[in-house]
């Protein structure tokens, strides 16, 4: 699975700490999201698409080869 969490982060001027803050994980969850090394459960995918302010369909997505 390939996400864009970090470029919406990023275009959003927030550190990883302000996004796990604002989503209730820590911030080794959004390196760990960020890096591809771990998938978020649904619940916690649609939250960083409502802070990110973007479609959660937009920052995941799967691979051909998922």
């Amino acid at each position: 699975m390939r996400n864009k969490v970090r470029d919406f982060r990023v275009r959003k001027s927030l550190t990883q700490q302000d996004l796990a803050a604002s989503v209730g994980v820590s911030r080794q969850s959004i390196i760990a999201i960020e890096s591809g090394k771990y998938v978020p459960s649904t619940l916690l995918a649609l939250k960083l698409a409502a802070r990110l302010d973007a479609p959660v369909e937009t920052l995941f997505r799967l691979e051909a080869d998922d």
